[in-house]
């Protein structure tokens, strides 16, 4: 039997029909019309006294008192319409599933995915994780641009104080175009240049971090279709700030010494033994830990939305992002690295206007700048630290966007989190439908 609503098999006799093979006259169900002699009945069970719907299923038709068998139905791929033996109902058979009124035409393929936000909830293809980031970005501007805004106007803040009190003099970076300088004047210019980079290279990364952490609320409820301010933002991501900030500290301390160990030997090697040979020896082994490094930080890379959204700690959250990547390392890397290179672009559209009008404004103008003359004014920082908070603003929202629906994909792939989605955002019955094909990987 079906208990489906609306839809009786043909042959099923309710409770209250007559029994199989009961003679007489059988009566049509609305009482009207003539009877039809028992001879002339087919055989088997009579039809049941509920008739469905005729919007919904239709029973046979044909002249009374004569016995029609189905038109056999027209080969085809899918279920119900078009395969052999599909039964009564039309060429098809019974029908077919995704017909327009119900059953009654040939399968037209799994139902699509059911969308409530900015994805469909099912494995996403490259182009959809983009989207989604940009969806985002676009369908809840106020709140995404309000907390990128607050987090690059704070960490330009920091950066700008630090090149303008620490590392405004270019003209020590000379030492290391000039073959007479002294080997003092080149160690003091890497230590300023290494150390300007390391300052305002740990400051982006915290900010970025920071921006992924606000972010991860704001995309998570924008694939649910639930909107969200800046302030419940901050509200959900609170908690977890001292635990995200443990967190970025380790990968850091990972990265320096993965980094940092391999080029001892070398060093060591200069020092006491041959100076080439020692520089070779440590050049080798920095792009080794520079390899070792790129490998972890791709492997951990959704370390930061593990442990926003599941509220874990740090090694449980290190553990989850590698389980997520393991098995999909190159595509995960693939998707990153696309995503920064359009941020790149876009943030560089709106930085190098900024960059080209500060160097108009500073004292030894553009020309100080490129020979290495000038110096970085507080005219030159401000005016270009404008045109980074803006570049950061729009860039922000699509790294962090991507890696949060990267997190959202894998789960999808893996355990299935599209049905916990669905049942999160109030979709019905999402869990009995097919996911449909995933365009793209």
């Amino acid at each position: 039997m079906n208990d489906t609503p609306g839809w009786a098999s043909p042959g099923s006799a309710p409770p209250d029909g007559p029994e199989p093979g009961a003679s007489g006259t059988a009566e049509p169900a609305d009482g009207s019309g003539p009877a039809q002699p028992a001879d002339q009945q087919g055989p088997g069970p009579q039809w049941s006294k509920e008739q469905p719907p005729a919007a919904q299923w239709s029973a046979p038709t044909g002249a009374p008192g004569q016995d029609q068998a189905p038109p056999p139905p027209p080969p085809g791929p899918g279920w119900g319409g078009g395969h052999p033996g599909g039964g009564p109902g039309g060429p098809g058979g019974y029908g077919g599933y995704g017909s327009p009124g119900g059953w009654g035409s040939g399968w037209s393929g799994p139902p699509p995915a059911a969308k409530p936000g900015v994805i469909p909830l099912r494995p996403l293809g490259v182009g959809e994780i983009l989207d989604g980031a940009v969806s985002t970005m676009r369908t809840y501007w106020r709140t995404v641009l309000g907390v990128s805004l607050g987090v690059a106007v704070v960490m330009q803040t920091i950066v700008v104080l630090v090149q303008g009190f620490a590392f405004s003099d270019l003209s020590s970076a000379n030492a290391l175009d000039d073959p007479n300088a002294s080997a003092s004047e080149v160690t003091r210019a890497m230590s300023e240049a290494f150390l300007s980079t390391g300052v305002v290279y740990l400051v982006v990364l915290i900010g970025t971090v920071v921006a992924t952490a606000l972010l991860t609320s704001v995309t998570s409820r924008a694939v649910l279709g639930k909107p969200v301010t800046a302030g419940e933002a901050w509200r959900d991501a609170r908690p977890r700030v001292l635990k995200l900030f443990g967190l970025i500290c380790l990968l850091i301390l990972m990265a320096v010494v993965l980094i940092g160990v391999p080029t001892v030997p070398g060093i060591i090697v200069a020092l006491v033994g041959s100076e080439d040979g020692g520089i070779a020896l440590a050049v080798i082994g920095g792009l080794a830990g520079c390899v070792v490094t790129l490998w972890l930080a791709i492997r951990f890379s959704l370390a930061s939305p593990a442990l926003m959204l599941e509220k874990q700690g740090i090694i449980k959250s290190m553990t989850r992002s590698a389980k997520l990547v393991r098995g999909s390392w190159w595509r995960i890397f693939g998707i990153q690295l696309l995503s920064q290179i359009i941020a790149s672009i876009l943030s560089s559209i709106l930085v190098i206007p900024f960059a080209f009008i500060a160097g108009l404004f500073s004292g030894d103008g553009i020309g100080g700048l490129v020979d290495g003359t000038g110096d970085l004014g507080w005219t030159f920082l401000i005016i270009s630290g404008v045109g980074s908070v803006i570049g950061r603003m729009i860039s922000f929202p699509i790294t962090a966007g991507v890696t949060v629906l990267l997190y959202i994909d894998q789960r999808i792939r893996r355990e299935a989190l599209d049905l916990d989605l669905a049942r999160a955002a109030g979709v019905p019955d999402q869990g009995a439908a097919a996911p449909g094909p995933t365009p793209g990987s």
